[in-house]
């Protein structure tokens, strides 16, 4: 997938700066461009990886690159101000050989939250490849104020976006450390994900060939249609395989060992699905769902893929299940993708819906008893003047 990501925001700018790390270090031949908008400076500042060139500060009128704290609706007021530079700079990175926009963005915050659903209707306006969304919940213990700007976000971004794919971080807090010791670790699991799906439809290294591809397009039908899309994934050491295989391939026949590889693949799969999501949710409420399975050539296995293909038909609402493999050399590891589009029975999205209204009414009510107590300071002989 030839994605142009933007990070949008600190979370987005910390998730894109990850991203670009790891594709380094990958040694990655993908043509993915990428860049990072915010309204603090020093979020800008302490990204590592993200080139200078691609990094914008907006609102410097209005914040002074101070950033708008948790105010989203000044986000989205400084995001629609200064679209047409945001604009700008994507057309200057070029567009005509994307396959679709990715939009990343904490959804708790100010600048992410009232961002990117800004720019995802105008790029959805003025390019006609998909726009998607990789939005982050923030977890309950964050306060009620960032569960109202993430219901918020999530609205505007579904009437917009291609897609919405949450990950909640109240889900993946890590035991023994505090939700912002975990934000590291999430991200790198976010990153994870979204590096594994961008590899559908691109190049195999050299020498390689894939027992059954999925290209770009298979992960475009699979977002189809808008909705919330949640991902699994599972990994399992393919170094103690090899070993173990060289040591009694001798007494096994090469059927049992196919059989093997086949049943590894697919209770990879099943570990990916049953797993813990990105967004946890019911399997059964997915409209479509896609198997990416990457690693050495020698552990993977056209027969395993069939099988958890069928596997997870039988789990999902609907019928439309596609997979496909990207053999690699640069890992000791076999890697399963699966994500369900457009789940309808998610829990933690109703009950961000509640934790939104109630931080609705307690902001509502405590605004009106602060102005009349401020009245009750003047004499009430004193006439307003309008």
């Amino acid at each position: 997938m030839r994605f142009f990501v933007i990070g949008f925001g600190q979370a987005g700018g910390k998730i894109l700066d990850m991203f670009i790390e790891n594709e380094k270090m990958r040694g990655s031949n993908t043509k993915i461009r990428w860049l990072a908008v915010n309204t603090a400076r020093t979020d800008l500042i302490g990204l590592k990886h993200v080139p200078m060139k691609d990094r914008i500060l907006i609102g410097q009128t209005v914040v002074k690159g101070h950033g708008v704290g948790t105010d989203s609706k000044l986000g989205a007021k400084i995001a629609q101000d200064e679209i047409e530079t945001i604009l700008n700079t994507i057309d200057e990175r070029g567009t005509y050989d994307l396959d679709a926009f990715l939009i990343v963005a904490g959804l708790g915050g100010g600048t992410g939250s009232g961002g990117a659903p800004v720019l995802a209707k105008h790029l959805k306006e003025m390019y006609s490849e998909p726009v998607y969304a990789l939005g982050v919940l923030p977890a309950p213990e964050e306060g009620k104020l960032y569960s109202l700007n993430a219901a918020r976000s999530m609205v505007s971004l579904l009437k917009y976006v291609d897609n919405l794919i949450l990950f909640d971080n109240g889900a993946w807090k890590f035991e023994g450390m505090s939700l912002r010791e975990s934000f590291a670790k999430i991200n790198e699991e976010i990153v994870r994900r979204i590096a594994l799906l961008a590899r559908a439809g691109e190049p195999i290294e050299e020498g390689l060939v894939g027992e059954m591809v999925v290209d770009s397009s298979e992960v475009i039908n699979t977002l189809r249609g808008g909705g919330i899309s949640s991902i699994g994934y599972a990994t399992s050491l393919a170094e103690s395989e090899k070993k173990r295989f060289s040591l009694f391939r001798k007494k096994e026949s090469l059927e049992t060992i196919e059989d093997e590889k086949a049943m590894k693949i697919s209770s990879l799969v099943r570990r990916a699905t049953l797993g813990r999501l990105t967004l946890p949710c019911n399997v059964n409420s997915a409209e479509r769902a896609l198997i990416l399975v990457a690693g050495p050539p020698e552990h993977l296995d056209r027969k395993g893929l069939e099988k958890a293909k069928v596997w997870l038909e039988e789990q999902i609402a609907g019928v439309e299940v596609r997979a496909g493999d990207y053999p690699t050399r640069r890992t000791k590891y076999v890697a399963a993708l699966v994500l369900l589009a457009n789940v309808t029975d998610a829990p933690r999205v109703k009950e961000l819906q509640q934790l939104a209204l109630e931080a609705k009414e307690g902001i509502e009510f405590t605004e009106k008893k602060r102005a009349e107590k401020t009245l009750q300071l003047f004499d009430e002989d004193i006439e307003p003047l309008v």
